[in-house]
């Protein structure tokens, strides 16, 4: 754009000087006037209507990008736990313990926790494509020397690297959603990518029991590696960049080729933060939430231990039902389908819930507060009712594990233990994001962190503990951890705003 000028007149060398001066003044205040100030060269959307948002795509596209995007979290949940089959084989061909083969199952979920700190920022600077196709080849790369190792070094070592590749989907792949849908329709395509990380790892020793079973161990990989790859495949052809900063910067790009005008720019391109400031930022501050704030770490433990748990019985579970029933590998998988159900069963009461929030908030409203305001401890109802399931789910499960009970009785008890925690995730996982507002990212990245270090470490001392106590008193052991741990999202619920008009990083509203 370039200033107007004022044009000639006839009778110009009449005017006297002070109309000279006027005229100059008007000239140049009109001028200034239509001189474009910075921000007339910010790219930005129209709105979600604009074809260039991805809110615009046909909702056949949007669906089809969050199924592909959900079935590959559900491919890297499910590596973590289908590795679990080979157990038997690989102590046998590698001559290795029980615990030194566990560490395979153990590091993987070690490397899940680990890397959303570091792959998570670097999707706000390159979008969220590039961090998928990067992350998920080097995953499926990474599955081929497990399956052709010699030896349990290389196995272990594998699978760490497999497990800190392929988390992007457990950390980035959320936001691909948000991207695609407006609040008020994010509800259902949320449920199912949330589902999809949870029922990833029950479904593991279902699949990789059966190949077990049947053939050789490294058939477990090579299944994997052809689900990964097909996977890579439709995220490299299917799923487009998402992320609306790097498609704004893309289009700034365009408009300073097209134009030769290096005044159009996006946001993202004025950001004063570098890539390595950002990455500190999120290694350190999910630790600093830990540290400092109570209600974030009472619930990450809370989180952690439920999750511990659900990898313990990997391996308690094939104690089990082998000892007590009689059960063949391959139906030991199937004994797996209980806690899946309760998931399932569990995601489903998410519209209910949804409703008694919507409930909650209107009551806050008729009560004098700011329309649309709301409070975090809102969000807790579905963790409030999921905790005593997943404690009655435990004694269930524990209390009939004998071989005079019949062995669908204990399964049943952990379909309510599976419902339960489904329940308690959503529950927490809302509030966190609530509570924490600026510091959203690094609260989930904190929850994401110490779940995973409790599900990496369970697992290595379950089948001991099961063999020691005896499966009833191991059960109850776990569920008295989780039945004094139960009551914190009530506490959070009842006197959550209190404790956050003390906290640093969170505050009453």
């Amino acid at each position: 754009m370039s200033a107007l000028t004022t044009p000639e007149r006839p009778n110009e060398t009449a005017m006297t000087a002070g109309d000279m001066d006027i005229e100059k003044e008007s000239s140049s205040s009109a001028s200034e006037k239509q001189e474009p100030s910075q921000t007339d060269f910010v790219v930005s959307f129209t709105g979600d209507d604009d074809p260039r948002n991805p809110k615009s795509m046909s909702t056949v596209r949007k669906w089809l990008i969050v199924i592909i995007v959900s079935a590959t979290s559900l491919c890297v949940a499910c590596t973590s736990s289908l590795y679990v089959g080979a157990y038997g084989q690989l102590e046998k061909e590698f001559d290795s313990s029980e615990v030194v083969v566990t560490l395979g199952l153990s590091l993987f979920v070690v490397g899940l926790g680990l890397s959303p700190m570091l792959l998570a920022p670097l999707s706000e600077f390159y979008g969220r494509k590039p961090v998928y196709v990067v992350s998920l080849f080097f995953f499926v790369v990474w599955i081929i020397p497990c399956a052709v190792a010699r030896n349990m070094a290389t196995m272990i070592v594998s699978r760490f690297i497999d497990g800190f590749a392929g988390a992007a989907f457990l950390s980035v792949a959320g936001g691909t959603v948000g991207d695609l849908f407006p609040k008020h329709k994010l509800a259902a395509p949320m449920m199912l990518y949330t589902l999809s990380p949870f029922l990833g790892p029950q479904l593991g020793p279902l699949i990789g029991d059966f190949i077990n079973y049947y053939t050789h161990w490294r058939w477990t990989f090579y299944v994997l590696l052809i689900w990964a790859a097909a996977q890579w495949a439709a995220i490299f052809f299917l799923v487009p960049e998402t992320y609306n900063p790097v498609l704004l910067r893309r289009e700034a790009e365009r408009k300073r080729k097209e134009t030769g005008d290096d005044r159009w720019y996006a946001p993202i391109e004025k950001m004063d933060r570098s890539i390595a400031e950002t990455l500190l930022r999120s290694c350190y501050r999910p630790f600093m939430l830990l540290t400092l704030e109570p209600m974030c770490l009472a619930l990450c433990i809370y989180c952690s231990v439920l999750l511990g748990v659900l990898y313990l019985f990997f391996g308690a579970f094939g104690l089990v039902f082998r000892i007590n029933h009689g059960f063949k590998l391959w139906q030991v998988g199937l004994t797996f389908l209980g806690i899946t159900i309760g998931m399932i069963c569990g995601t489903l009461t998410t519209p209910w819930f949804n409703k008694n929030y919507r409930r909650l908030l209107k009551k806050h409203e008729d009560d004098g507060n700011l329309k649309g305001s709301s409070e975090p401890e809102f969000r807790l109802p579905p963790a409030i009712a999921g905790s005593p399931l997943a404690v009655i789910g435990l004694l269930w499960f524990g209390w009939t594990t004998y071989s005079s009970v019949h062995w669908i009785v204990p399964i049943v008890g952990s379909a309510f233990f599976g419902m339960g925690v489904i329940m308690i995730f959503s529950g927490v996982f809302t509030f966190l994001v609530d509570a924490y507002p600026l510091y959203a990212a690094s609260a989930l990245a904190a929850n994401s962190f110490a779940r995973s270090m409790f599900a990496a470490a369970f697992p290595l001392f379950g089948n001991t503990m099961y063999r020691k106590l005896g499966f009833q008193w191991a059960s109850f052991l776990l569920a008295m951890i989780t039945l004094a741990l139960a009551p914190f999202p009530y506490i959070f619920y009842r006197w959550g705003k209190e404790l956050r008009k003390r906290s640093r990083y969170a505050g009453a509203r």
